[in-house]
């Protein structure tokens, strides 16, 4: 299942990059939180495949495995917060995101993203002992579970107030919101429990399980640039709202 999510998702990612590095060069403003989220992803992929290269060097297989991995699971998780946030102010604070977004600042919370991981890293790396270091990387994936929450619960309270995006960039980024929130309800709540609760790690079949979730997630932050491009996305949306109101009315006029 590794090699099928590299040979899948490697190549793909690669693509993506390519993709907004041409924006960027078109003089389009760079999604810069989804260039380091993927630069994140890229990370984990090169630590799958040194995982089933089968090393016989075992101290690479556990820099590559154990820390490097780790960490850059943490910045995707950082940067995927990020996303999330950059989409709240568009509709929640829309003037003060249009003033305040400048290429210093976002770069400023890309290097904030890149260093805190270390947190969790170097106390491994030092052989803390191992129930902190886990108690630590489960606190740096909680934290961000009700900041997904708030984000998505203020942007649906902001909508209606909200009246100069457009119709089509609101229903992409209530969509980016509810699949960040998606993505990380299922593919990092189960790290965390198994983080959290001792018992969990003696379950192999939800042990393994956790492990594969989170090799999936570099997949799964494949679909939330494909949300974020405009284009057949927004048909789509469209046609899932139109039926909502389809159906909402139906009921009022049999009502």
């Amino acid at each position: 299942m590794t090699c099928v999510i590299i040979s899948i998702g490697l190549p793909l990612t690669l693509v993506a990059i390519y993709s907004l590095y041409s924006q960027v060069k078109n003089d389009h403003v760079a999604p810069i939180y989804i260039i380091n989220l993927l630069i994140s992803d890229i990370i984990q992929f090169c630590c799958m495949i040194v995982e089933v290269a089968n090393t016989f060097n075992w101290k690479i297989y556990v820099i590559f495995l154990f820390y490097i991995y780790y960490y850059s699971v943490l910045a995707s998780v950082g940067f995927m917060v990020c996303v999330a946030l950059e989409r709240y102010l568009v509709i929640a604070w829309p003037l003060w995101y249009h003033f305040r977004r400048t290429i210093k600042i976002s770069l400023v919370v890309c290097v904030m993203v890149w260093t805190l991981p270390l947190v969790y890293v170097l106390p491994v790396y030092f052989w803390v002992e191992f129930k902190i270091s886990r108690t630590i990387f489960a606190a740096f994936l909680l934290v961000p579970f009700p900041l997904l929450i708030f984000f998505l619960g203020g942007t649906f309270k902001a909508l209606s107030a909200a009246s100069r995006v457009p119709s089509d960039e609101k229903r992409r980024i209530v969509g980016i919101l509810v699949l960040v929130l998606l993505i990380y309800t299922l593919l990092f709540l189960p790290t965390i429990i198994l983080s959290l609760v001792e018992e969990a790690s003696y379950n192999d079949t939800f042990y393994n399980l956790t492990f594969m979730f989170l090799k999936f997630s570099p997949l799964a932050d494949l679909i939330l640039y494909v949300f974020i491009r405009k284009g057949a996305i927004d048909k789509l949306l469209a046609c899932l709202c139109c039926c909502r109101m389809d159906s909402d009315d139906n009921s009022r006029s049999s009502a």
